[in-house]
């Protein structure tokens, strides 16, 4: 079989196909890429391009066909830049040429399906954006560019990033079809950027980038076994993404180490005059690889341990427990905090909150957009996604309807639901938990390993959902998540967090913590866990 090069049009979903690509787009280079090149990090990619060792048409020949042999399973990739390899080729052109770009000179990056670049439509997986070819570059994907990147195509993702219905399946769009977890298929590879996730756990890219609202980037980089870090918010641009929450969206690296999630964070950084959350970050921006120092060890670095949102899977303790050993070993002392109470109508008031800030946010972006779409407003896409059968076979709009009906942003209702939940969450959360028990950073378990992915119930945990990951969404807080260890074949993360603008300090924990904890959990590709060849005997009977 061909590789599936398909740029996403109205016919091509419809027909539910993606069209082979011409020979000449995947020809690969010379001379064939080791696996092992593919495997490494991005930023020790870049110096063997820059010392001769490799090459960025090599690179990006070898990602083609890796996506060719190992997401048919899967399905992570939604759409792929047809002009990938010429890009590649042309970048080591420039290179011989003594005229380097920057950091990521020639490097493969995939962008989740509602971040957007000028060689693809962004569809946030609705058959009502399959025409949302903009042309424009949202400005993160400007400046990757800039440092050289490639931008090798487009992740699959929850439709709207799962703020379409209560019942929703993460992992699934109207144009992408269902992600499955490459290490569990029938598990979940959770949303929203399921793409981006599954698709850095079998490395079928150098880099990926994800965005999150709550827990977007943190859940599938946590239960596909990767890197997830969201930013504070602001630090990067949300100007040319398809937006959920003024208040909480960012987008962030999903990579397969720290590293490269902070020289592609720092990379991504800067100020937008068109987004005021961005205006403060400029005393903030990170200092990427070059100019900083990594620290060998954690001494005098103060942990606090969260122990009320540990959950009490005995299997995920376990992986918590050893997680701190390594950090305690490393130098850090830890901290316990046993408790944390929250106003009753928390939840309620952050709902609350998404769903005004949702329907004024999409209006605008929809009405906004230069390219030559259906829907204009959140009630041209109600109207849109009841005619349409494939948008409407797995699960309703009930968010959609509910956000229609929400308050509007000069309402008492919004503003003091969102002062609540952001006093909550920040101050009154994050910044008292760290102030009163005098820590650097705060630890818990990211999640729970992945759920079945369920057609009927939609998603839901066992075992429930654990973590805060919650608090720093909704205070718009820098929050990252290293692969800590495996619960019966399935990932689990360790998550680090900080206050506002301590994005450099959670990158240095974090990278002494994986550097110390080394942790990396192979897919397996598995239909079930009962498929486990190590369970064969037991599975078979005597």
């Amino acid at each position: 079989m061909k590789l599936k090069l398909f740029i996403v049009t109205l016919a091509l979903v419809i027909a539910g196909c993606k069209t082979p690509a011409p020979t000449s787009d995947i020809t690969s280079a010379n001379t064939p890429i080791s696996n092992a090149w593919l495997d490494k990090p991005a930023h020790a990619q870049a110096q063997a391009i820059a010392a001769g060792e490799l090459t960025s048409e090599q690179l990006v020949s070898g990602y083609l066909q890796r996506i060719e042999r190992l997401d048919t399973k899967v399905n992570s990739i939604l759409a792929l830049n047809p002009q990938a390899l010429a890009e590649a080729r042309a970048a080591d052109k420039l290179r011989a040429a003594g005229d380097i770009k920057g950091p990521l000179h020639g490097i493969p990056v995939l962008l989740k399906d509602n971040i957007e670049t000028s060689e693809l439509a962004t569809t946030a997986g609705s058959m009502a954006l399959v025409n949302n070819m903009t042309k424009r570059d949202a400005p993160i994907v400007a400046n990757l560019k800039a440092a050289g990147a490639i931008i090798l195509g487009k992740t699959n993702l929850s439709e709207w990033a799962n703020f379409r219905s209560e019942a929703s399946i993460s992992g699934w769009s109207a144009v992408g079809g269902l992600t499955r977890n490459p290490h569990i298929l029938s598990r979940t590879a959770c949303g929203s950027s399921s793409g981006s996730g599954a698709a850095m756990a079998l490395r079928l890219s150098s880099l990926a980038v994800g965005t999150e609202t709550n827990g977007s980037i943190i859940c599938p980089s946590s239960m596909n076994g990767i890197v997830g870090f969201k930013p504070t918010v602001g630090l990067l641009s949300r100007s040319y993404i398809v937006p959920i929450s003024s208040s909480q969206d960012t987008a962030g690296p999903m990579t397969t180490n720290v590293n490269d999630a902070w020289l592609m964070a720092s990379v991504m950084d800067g100020v937008d005059t068109t987004d005021d959350a961005t205006l403060a970050s400029k005393e903030h921006q990170l200092s990427g690889l070059k100019t900083r120092m990594l620290p060998t060890d954690l001494k005098g670095v103060k942990v606090g341990v969260v122990r009320y949102r540990q959950g009490d899977n005995p299997h995920v303790l376990s992986v918590y427990e050893k997680s701190l050993a390594t950090l305690e070993a490393a130098g850090a002392e830890l901290i316990d905090i046993k408790d944390f109470e929250q106003p009753d109508s928390f939840w309620a008031d952050s709902y609350t909150v998404l769903l005004s800030e949702f329907h004024h946010t999409i209006n605008e972006y929809l009405s906004k957009s230069p390219a030559d779409i259906p829907v204009r407003n959140l009630s041209d896409l109600i109207a849109f996604n009841k005619s349409n059968k494939r948008e409407m076979a797995l699960f309703d709009q009930s968010i959609f309807e509910k956000s229609l009906a929400a308050p509007t942003l000069s309402s008492e209702e919004y503003l003091s639901a969102s002062k609540l939940v952001k006093d909550t969450a920040g101050k009154k959360g994050i910044d008292h938990l760290m102030s009163t028990h005098d820590v650097d950073v705060l630890v818990a378990p990211s999640n729970s390993p992945a759920f079945l992915i369920d057609g009927v119930y939609g998603d839901h945990s066992p075992v429930g959902f654990i973590g805060i990951g919650y608090l720093a969404a909704i205070a718009g807080y820098p929050h990252l998540t290293v692969p800590a260890g495996e619960v019966k074949n399935l990932p689990v993360g360790l998550s680090f967090i900080g206050g506002k603008w301590q994005d450099e300090t959670v990158l240095r924990i974090g990278s002494v913590f994986e550097a110390k904890h080394g942790v990396f959990v192979k897919p397996g590709l598995l239909p079930s866990r009962l498929e486990n060849p190590a369970l064969s005997d037991v599975v078979s009977g005597l």
